[in-house]
C-alpha cells in the first residue's frame, strides 16, 4: 500500500504546487480597485463609500456602502455589495455580478421607497488612462430589479415589478443596442390628495390601475445617431402612450464634452453658480439635429369613458360633446395659418373620435434640421414655420 500512499502525497502536493500560482493570479488588489471605482463615480459627480472593502479570489465584498452627490450631505444607505468574478481588463476592471441588499429609504414627508433584488451584470470600470468617451464610461450588459415598492405610511401607492434592462455594446462598426422593460406596474391613485382630481379618477374607474413599459433603441457611436425606437406605457383598460424620436450628433466627442463639464459641476463648491456650465451645455445642444419624432395613442376604452364623463357632468350626451370636439377644432388651429395641417388634424381627430383606436402626431422632415434651427424657430413665436420645417403630421387609426 506504501506506493499508493506516496503516488496520493505526490499528487496532492504536485496539485497545490500547480493551483497556487493560479491563486495567487486572481488576488486582486482591493486599494487600487476601490480608488479607481471612487475615482470614476467622482467624475460622474457621486460620491461613494464603504467601511470596509474584503476579497475572496474574484469576490470582492463592500461593507456599509453609501452614495450621495458630491458635496450633499444626503447619503443612501446600500449595506453590503457584493462583486463576483472581478478581472482586470486592460487596466480597468470587469465584474460579472453586483448584488446589492434589499434597501428601504428613510421616511420623508411619510413616504419611503424600498428595491429587492437589485442585481447588475457584465459591468465595466474603465481604465484611467482612456483616450475616448466610450473606452470612459461605465458600462454594463444587463440590470435587474425584482421590486420597487413607494409606500405612504402602510400603503403602497405605487409599485413596480421586473425592471429589467439589455445593453448590446457597440463592436466593428455596429451601434450599441439597449432594450428594457417593467412587465408589470401598479399605482393607488386613492391616496391622491387634489379634491377635484380624485373625482375625476373615481368616475372614469381608475383608482388602482395596473400596467406595464417596453422600450428599445440604438446608439451608433460613429456617427452620433441615438435613437428611441421604442417607449411604450401600457395601462390596461385604458390604452398605450408611445414615444420614439431619432437625433444626430451625439458622438463620443459631444459625450466626453458633457463629462468635461459634468466633472467641472461635480468640483464646484456646493451652492456655486452653474449658469456658465448651463449656457455651455445650451451651446453644445447646437451641435445636435433632429431626425424624427412621434408620439401615439392607443386607446383601450379611456376616450370613451373621459367623453362619458364630461358629458355627464355638463348633462350632455357623448356623441353631442364629440361633435363640438369637432366643430371647435378648425378654429383652434387657425391660429397656426396653415390650412393643410388644420385640414389634416381636423380629420384625423373626426376619424378618432367616431371610432377611437389610435391618434399620432409626428415630424419627420426630408433631412436632419439643425438644433439652431428648431431653438431660433420657437424664440421667434413663429410656431408654423417650425411645424412646415419639422414636418409635422397628425393620423388616425393607422396601423
Amino acid at each position: 500500500m506504501k506506493p499508493y500512499r506516496s503516488a496520493i502525497r505526490y499528487l496532492l502536493l504536485t496539485s497545490a504546487l500547480v493551483t497556487l500560482p493560479v491563486a495567487q493570479a486572481y488576488a486582486l488588489d482591493t486599494d487600487a480597485f476601490g480608488t479607481r471605482v471612487k475615482a470614476v463615480l467622482a467624475a460622474q459627480g457621486a460620491e461613494i463609500n464603504w467601511t470596509d472593502i474584503s476579497e475572496d479570489g474574484t469576490q470582492v465584498v463592500l461593507s456599509g456602502v453609501t452614495i450621495n452627490g458630491k458635496g450633499k450631505p444626503d447619503k443612501a444607505n446600500l449595506g453590503d455589495v457584493t462583486l463576483d468574478n472581478v478581472t482586470e481588463e486592460n487596466g480597468g476592471y470587469k465584474i460579472g455580478t453586483l448584488s446589492f441588499q434589499d434597501y428601504t429609504s428613510p421616511p420623508e414627508d411619510g413616504m419611503t421607497v424600498a428595491l429587492s433584488g437589485a442585481t447588475i451584470t457584465g459591468f465595466t470600470v474603465p481604465p484611467e488612462n482612456a483616450t475616448d468617451a466610450l473606452s470612459s464610461m461605465m458600462m454594463y450588459e444587463s440590470a435587474k430589479l425584482a421590486s420597487l415598492s413607494v409606500k405612504k405610511g402602510d400603503a403602497e401607492v405605487f409599485g413596480m415589478q421586473d425592471l429589467h434592462m439589455e445593453i448590446t455594446p457597440s463592436a466593428e462598426g455596429k451601434p450599441m443596442e439597449f432594450s428594457g422593460a417593467a412587465e408589470g406596474f401598479t399605482a393607488d391613485l386613492t391616496q391622491t390628495e387634489d379634491p377635484q382630481s380624485k373625482a375625476v379618477i373615481e368616475a372614469l374607474g381608475y383608482q388602482n390601475i395596473k400596467g406595464s413599459f417596453e422600450m428599445a433603441g440604438s446608439w451608433q457611436p460613429t456617427d452620433g445617431h441615438i435613437g428611441l425606437s421604442q417607449y411604450d406605457v401600457t395601462v390596461d383598460d385604458a390604452g398605450t402612450l408611445g414615444m420614439t424620436f431619432d437625433v444626430g450628433g451625439y458622438t463620443t466627442d459631444f459625450v466626453k464634452q458633457l463629462q468635461d463639464i459634468q466633472k467641472q459641476m461635480a468640483a464646484a463648491p456646493e451652492g456655486a453658480d452653474n449658469s456658465a456650465a448651463g449656457m455651455q451645455i445650451l451651446g453644445m445642444m447646437q451641435q445636435l439635429s433632429f431626425g424624427s419624432a412621434s408620439i401615439r395613442w392607443d386607446d383601450d376604452s379611456l376616450t370613451k369613458k373621459v367623453l362619458d364623463f364630461v358629458a355627464s357632468s355638463q348633462g350632455q350626451k357623448p356623441e353631442d360633446m364629440a361633435n363640438q370636439v369637432k366643430a371647435m377644432l378648425p378654429f383652434l388651429l387657425a391660429q397656426l395659418n396653415n390650412p393643410d395641417l388644420t385640414t389634416e388634424v381636423t380629420e384625423a381627430v373626426n376619424t378618432y373620435l367616431a371610432e377611437p383606436k389610435s391618434l399620432e402626431i409626428s415630424a419627420d422632415p426630408d433631412k436632419e434640421v439643425p438644433f439652431a434651427v428648431i431653438m431660433a424657430a420657437g424664440m421667434s413665436g413663429s410656431p408654423q414655420d417650425l411645424i412646415k420645417t419639422l414636418a409635422v403630421s397628425v393620423s388616425a387609426n393607422a396601423d
